[in-house]
């Protein structure tokens, strides 16, 4: 390793792709982002075109390495991190996806997802993956398209059979850390924590599961192989002769959370982060050992170095959060996510109004997919300022919600929460998280965690960084926030909270049936 050289990582997330660089310190050297299309078929469906992500990909590779005038030889290694679940099946000739991708968003699987209930395998499939089951999971979209991918789009002269295809391993499954990897390297390739994701993943014998493969009929011809997060054997190399044009090793890969989780060097038992992105994904590292939630949380592969047993955690994952600020755009009642602090502020409170975000259904620990976004309490003095703090505490509450669920599982009180994503940069919303949970919360000087937990990942396989203690090192408080709300009125307002979740369960139902 020499002084000008660097380890690269490719953040793929829900709304857009960022490739970012970082030095030893772990600084960022060069950052570069494009947005992609958010494709809304019918209401409740949500897809990716993954060619234009794969377009973006190389375009922001090559951005953030001329803006920062770098050679990509001065790449010693790439990692990947990506929204998880998002599922996608391509041809192995052509490349070509045989449909959009689905996003982990996207609920229309959720009939089949109620047939597993009624049919009494959620308890077997929670044993065997630590997911609750969900239309939010890979499986159920992997069986999708499937059954409804068409031919055509595969540019076959007539129509096939898209599952004889699939058995015979000429067509490919995948998440899109897979997909990234695949065109990077032409290998087709998972890490342990993507695989955990998909319900088809068992995360206590760390091998894809037979029976579940077959209850969602997904040949095993098709599935990606399962390495290490961090990798010592390498995932491939990019292409000399390709868009990059340089031989670099890819050699490390996340799913975004537990990226997060190892940016923010959570690699203790006990350690917990949450990232504010499009959802709120809340980890607890729980070492070694795979604990079973009692209250609604998913027990998740944390993260695996090569050689080394799987680390484990509990998640809490929350769908709408940054998505819930977005909206208030949508429907013009801000005009940028800036805006959100100073409207809030402009109230002493909400004057009990409450927003439940529920727009795709409520995840931890409420698990009801057929909830939808509520807002409850609104009187004629209702103003949008109102609106917009209301939204502001409904991330706080989701995450208080998670954080109880994840005391009472793991029997580990929380100390310090270490906080990250586009979110956190809110000091408003970071002061209000940390008097409506009770806990004081730190946000570090890099708040892009997931995109430097991947080049982390990469960067020990290929020996960039040779201990975790040299990260642990790394890290940097930027802010600190501790509780200045009087305990007894953050749990007043907590309790109306369940209330108005109350409200907001079960309520798609009429519009299906």
């Amino acid at each position: 390793m020499t002084q000008d050289t660097y380890v690269g990582a490719v953040d793929q997330g829900t709304t857009g792709t960022r490739f970012m660089v970082f030095d030893h310190d772990g600084a960022v050297v060069a950052n570069a982002y494009e947005k992609h299309e958010q494709i809304y078929p019918e209401p409740g469906w949500v897809e990716h075109d993954p060619i234009e992500i794969w377009e973006n990909t190389k375009s922001v590779i090559s951005e953030a390495l001329r803006e920062a005038s770098l050679d990509p030889d001065q790449l010693e290694g790439i990692g990947v991190t990506n929204q998880r679940e998002t599922t996608m099946l391509w041809d192995a000739d052509s490349g070509r996806p045989v449909h959009n991708a689905l996003v982990w968003q996207d609920r229309r699987t959720t009939r089949r997802v109620e047939e597993l209930e009624d049919d009494g395998r959620v308890e077997e499939i929670r044993e065997k993956t630590g997911l609750e089951p969900d239309a939010y999971f890979s499986a159920t979209k992997a069986e999708w398209l499937l059954d409804n991918a068409d031919p055509i789009k595969l540019q076959r002269s007539r129509p096939e059979d898209i599952r004889d295809r699939a058995a015979s391993g000429e067509i490919l499954f995948g998440t899109i850390d897979s997909w990234i990897v695949w065109n990077l390297t032409g290998n087709h390739i998972t890490d342990v924590t993507n695989a955990s994701r998909t319900m088809l993943y068992n995360i206590r014998e760390t091998e894809w599961d037979d029976d579940l493969l077959a209850e969602f009929d997904v040949p095993r011809e098709m599935l990606p192989e399962v390495r290490p997060s961090s990798d010592d054997d390498y995932y491939g190399y990019t292409d000399a002769d390709g868009f990059l044009g340089a031989e670099v090793p890819v050699a490390g890969a996340l799913g975004d959370q537990q990226a997060a989780l190892f940016g923010q060097t959570c690699f203790d038992e006990g350690d917990a982060k949450n990232t504010y992105g499009t959802g709120s994904f809340f980890l607890m590292n729980t070492g070694n050992e795979a604990v079973k939630s009692d209250h609604g949380l998913l027990t998740t592969i944390g993260f695996q170095r090569s050689g080394e047993p799987v680390q484990y955690a509990l998640e809490g994952a929350i769908f709408i959060t940054g998505a819930a600020i977005e909206w208030l755009e949508d429907v013009d009642l801000i005009d940028n996510p800036a805006q959100t602090a100073e409207l809030a502020r402009s109230v002493d409170s909400t004057d009990g109004v409450y927003l439940v975000p529920a727009f795709t259904g409520l995840g931890a620990p409420h698990w009801d997919q057929r909830a939808r976004g509520t807002i409850v309490g609104m009187t004629r003095g209702t103003g949008k300022e109102h609106i917009v703090r209301a939204t502001l505490e409904s991330i706080a509450y989701q995450t208080r919600d998670v954080a109880e669920a994840m005391e009472a599982d793991s029997g580990i009180e929380m100390g310090t929460l270490r906080v990250d994503g586009g979110a956190v940069k809110n000091n408003f919303l970071c002061q209000l998280q940390s008097n409506i949970i009770g806990t004081d919360l730190v946000r570090p000087v890099v708040d892009e965690t997931t995109a430097l937990g991947s080049a982390y990942a990469a960067g020990l396989a290929v020996g960039y960084w040779e201990t975790v203690d040299e990260l642990r090192d790394n890290w940097q408080v930027d802010r600190e926030f501790t509780p200045e709300m009087d305990a007894e009125r953050a749990d007043r307002m907590y309790s109306r909270w369940d209330d108005a979740v109350e409200r907001a369960k079960d309520w798609a139902r009429d519009e299906e049936e």
